[in-house]
């Protein structure tokens, strides 16, 4: 199965046998939520490859094609399996938008992996410039201000097309009003290489 995306050279491609190991990991985890209500603890065996490099990465879990939850972490903080599993947990149970997933609903399921690439800050004069700088599907997009912090994956585009849009419903993610600015507030963007499977 090829990546959906795959635009920046610093994001790390998987093989067949690395993706196939990631989604067994984030399924894994998603069963043994079901009756411990913790994310898998994965071994040191597991982490073949390039899961065991640290990466940023997000889970999106899909119902009958619906969103059911989407978790991740920015910053490569820990080894890219044990990112994924864990954000495979909460994305299933712990996404407060959603009920969380049960057993029955399984066969139905959708898992889609993004890996990110590391975040870099934009440089803006003003919103319009931010705006015109943006690349639509392809962008990931971080907002930060004072204690707030919010991303849109590059799915997102999908839509909200216009960067006017993508940033205003952006800063309404944060908790900020639509036409909020500052001198303060700031941008950084990342690529993502995306990869579905089935349950």
């Amino acid at each position: 199965m090829a990546p959906t995306s795959c635009t920046d050279p610093a994001i790390v491609d998987l093989d067949d046998h690395e993706r196939d190991a990631l989604f067994d990991i984030a399924r894994a985890s998603i069963r043994h939520g079901l009756t411990s209500d913790q994310p898998l603890a994965v071994q040191a065996d597991d982490m073949v490859g390039r899961l065991a490099d640290p990466l940023g990465s997000f889970v999106s879990v899909f119902h009958r094609q619906l969103l059911r939850g989407c978790i991740g972490n920015l910053a490569a903080s820990r080894p890219l399996a044990q990112g994924v599993a864990y954000n495979a947990y909460h994305a299933a149970f712990s996404d407060h938008r959603f009920e969380p997933l049960i057993a029955e609903e399984l066969v139905e399921t959708l898992v889609e992996i993004s890996l990110l690439s590391a975040p870099e800050p934009i440089d803006f004069e003003s919103e319009i410039d931010l705006h015109d700088q943006l690349e639509p599907l392809i962008d990931g997009v971080i907002l930060m201000e004072a204690e707030r912090r919010a991303t849109f994956l590059p799915k997102v585009w999908e839509n909200l097309a216009e960067p006017a849009d993508f940033i205003r419903e952006l800063k309404r993610k944060a908790g900020l009003p639509a036409d909020y600015w500052s001198g303060t507030i700031s941008f950084a963007r990342y690529r993502a290489t995306t990869y579905k499977s089935s349950y």
